[in-house]
């Protein structure tokens, strides 16, 4: 018997999730459909997988699938989402989650994606995977000369890294001691440097281009 635990704040659809996977698979499935409570279920009970909606309150799926596999490295984690995750798909992967599993896909591409997972065999939608591959066909086109010529400051920097922990602003602005409104403002000018129109495409970006420099931040060297 394999037991799961899905995680995601709409009932109804995580109730129909549970039903075609409990009746579709040797599958006993457990829902929390609040990601605070997530930590504590996972470290009492022993799940083969979990299964986590990318876009929660509270935590979202980043910082939640983060958290779990801090405690337990060993853990099985599948993304699932309706909406375009692939902006962020290499923040994703650097958590070591499995793979994404989109709410369109049919049941038994659902049911095959999870027992994929179990064996051990990463997990993309085909839609993502071309996807991707237009984007980094594109990325190639872009002139390294140009991005050389782009630096971004400390306080950027400290910014960017705390978005990769999937920290909020006001989360932000507690850390380096100024204002959310300071943080909004720093957040605007980094997506104007970079040319992007998200907090995920931010961080790849620097990230791909080696723009995060700091060094004198202990806590960062590992980010």
């Amino acid at each position: 018997m394999i037991r799961m635990l899905l995680v995601d704040n709409h009932v109804v659809v995580a109730q129909g999730i549970k039903y075609v996977l409990e009746n579709n698979s040797s599958m006993v499935v457990d829902i929390l459909t609040d990601s605070r409570y997530v930590l504590t279920r996972t470290k009492e009970m022993e799940y083969d997988i979990v299964l986590i909606d990318m876009f929660m309150n509270y935590l979202n799926g980043f910082e939640l699938s983060k958290q779990i596999l801090h405690d337990d490295p060993s853990k099985k984690i599948l993304i699932f989402t309706e909406k375009d995750i692939a902006l962020h798909f290499n923040v994703l992967v650097e958590t070591g989650v499995c793979g994404f599993i989109s709410k369109e896909d049919s049941s038994a591409t659902v049911v095959n994606a999870v027992e994929c997972a179990l064996r051990g065999e990463t997990v993309i939608p085909t839609k993502l995977f071309k996807q991707l591959r237009r984007t980094e066909a594109s990325a190639l086109l872009e002139t390294c000369e140009g991005m050389r010529d782009i630096t971004l400051t400390e306080r950027e920097q400290m910014v960017l890294l705390s978005i990769s922990e999937g920290l909020t602003n006001q989360q932000i602005a507690d850390r380096i001691l100024v204002s959310q409104r300071a943080v909004e403002y720093t957040i605007t000018e980094i997506f104007k440097k970079l040319n992007v129109k998200s907090r995920a495409e931010a961080w790849t970006k620097a990230n791909n281009y080696s723009l995060i420099t700091l060094q004198q931040y202990p806590e960062y060297t590992t980010v």
